[in-house]
C-alpha cells in the first residue's frame, strides 16, 4: 500500500493526499511530527534529504515534492491529467506556478500568522507575504472566474495543486467571499467524489498542540 508521510497542517501534504484520495488509490498517512522537529532528524533525512513533507513511499519507490507526487499519481491512474501533450504542458505550467507563486507565499504566511509564537510574528514580513499572496490570488481569480477548471474541460492536478492551501480555515489574508471565482471553483472541487478537507484526511491538527 502507498504510504504518504505527512501532517494535517501541511498544505503541500494536502495536495498529495487529496490527489491520492480522489484518484481512488489505496493509501495510508504516516504522521510526521513536524512541530517537534522530526523532519530535521537523521531518520527522516534518510527518507528525504530535503527534510520536507510530503514523501510518498510505494515499495522501493520514494518520491518527494507535491507536484512530482501528483504527476506520478496522475500517470499511474490516468486521472487528473491532460488529454494531449499540450494540455500536459499547461498542467505542469500551473503546478510550477503554484509552487513558485501561490504556495510559496501562502504557506509561510499561514505558518507565521498561526503557528509561530506571537513574539516571532514579524509584521513587515507578514505584510510583504500578504501582498505577494494577493497578487497570486488575482491571477487565479482571473482564470477560474471565467472557466470551470484551469486546464481543459475536467479537473486536473493543476486544480489540485493550486487549491492546496485554500481549503484551510486559519486566518492568512484569504476570505473566499472576497474572491467569487475562486469560491465557486473551490466549491466545484469540494463536490468531486471523495473530496475530504485537510484535517479529516491527514493526522495532525493545531488543537493537538493546544
Amino acid at each position: 500500500m502507498i504510504q504518504l508521510h505527512c501532517f494535517g497542517e501541511s498544505g503541500n501534504s494536502y495536495k498529495a493526499a487529496l490527489t491520492l484520495e480522489l484518484a481512488g488509490l489505496e493509501w495510508e498517512p504516516v504522521f510526521v511530527d513536524f512541530f517537534n522537529g522530526e523532519t530535521r532528524g537523521p531518520e527522516f533525512r534518510r527518507l528525504n534529504p530535503m527534510g520536507e513533507v510530503p514523501v510518498m513511499v510505494e515499495g522501493d519507490l520514494v518520491l518527494s515534492q507535491s507536484g512530482v507526487i501528483q504527476d506520478y499519481i496522475s500517470s499511474k491512474t490516468g486521472k487528473f491529467g491532460g488529454r494531449s501533450a499540450a494540455e500536459r504542458r499547461e498542467i505542469l505550467r500551473w503546478v510550477f506556478w503554484d509552487n513558485n507563486k501561490m504556495s510559496s507565499q501562502a504557506g509561510p504566511l499561514r505558518f507565521m500568522m498561526n503557528f509561530l509564537p506571537p513574539e516571532k510574528r514579524l509584521e513587515p514580513v507578514i505584510a510583504w507575504l500578504a501582498g505577494r499572496f494577493r497578487a497570486a490570488l488575482e491571477v487565479l481569480e482571473g482564470e477560474v472566474g471565467r472557466r470551470d477548471w484551469l486546464v481543459g474541460a475536467q479537473p486536473t492536478i493543476a486544480d489540485l495543486a493550486c487549491c492546496g492551501y485554500l481549503f484551510y480555515t486559519e486566518p492568512f489574508h484569504f476570505d473566499r467571499a472576497d474572491w467569487p471565482g475562486i469560491d465557486a471553483w473551490l466549491s466545484r472541487i469540494a463536490d468531486l467524489p471523495g473530496w475530504t478537507p485537510p484535517y479529516d484526511l491527514m493526522p495532525g491538527h493545531p488543537s493537538d498542540r493546544a
